[in-house]
């Protein structure tokens, strides 16, 4: 009852401000005021304000509401876990079998997998002696700043 009063004074004060606007000539926007004025009348006819009032109210509605609460956070939880796994079981396990059966054609082996190191006696052996003098050079700076 209350909220029928209260939706037919915004109305009316609505409609008030259209008439002033008019009178001012502002005519566009003073049927656009009246327009929004007459919202909320209508819906007290409909009888949507008095469903809202119904439910505003009620501890089974607002159980409800948890309740829709609590299955939006576990379906967001989940597409949040699925996203960071990186999809859905069957799609990891397709994954896993294309990576165990990447054979490069014509070879005896999976091209993926354990790699075997180079021998250290190869071409390695000039850069490690170079690389012993950027050391050097290093160790130096640091022995003259005291770490």
């Amino acid at each position: 009852m209350i909220a029928e009063t209260v939706c037919s004074a915004v109305s009316a004060a609505g409609l008030g401000i259209a008439v002033v606007t008019a009178y001012r000539r502002r005519f566009l926007t003073a049927a656009r005021i009246a327009a929004y004025s007459l919202v909320p009348v209508g819906l007290v006819m409909t009888g949507v304000v008095g469903w809202l009032a119904d439910t505003a109210f009620s501890p089974t509605a607002w159980a409800g509401f948890g309740v829709l609460g609590a299955a939006w956070l576990l379906v967001a939880g989940t597409r949040a876990v699925e996203r960071r796994r990186g999809g859905t079981r069957a799609q990891r396990r397709a994954a896993r079998g294309d990576q165990a059966e990447a054979v490069a054609p014509g070879a005896s082996a999976p091209s993926l997998g354990a790699g075997t190191r180079p021998a250290t006696g190869s071409a390695t052996a000039p850069r490690a002696t170079g690389s012993a003098d950027d050391f050097s050079d290093i160790e130096a700076i640091l022995k003259k700043h005291g770490i």
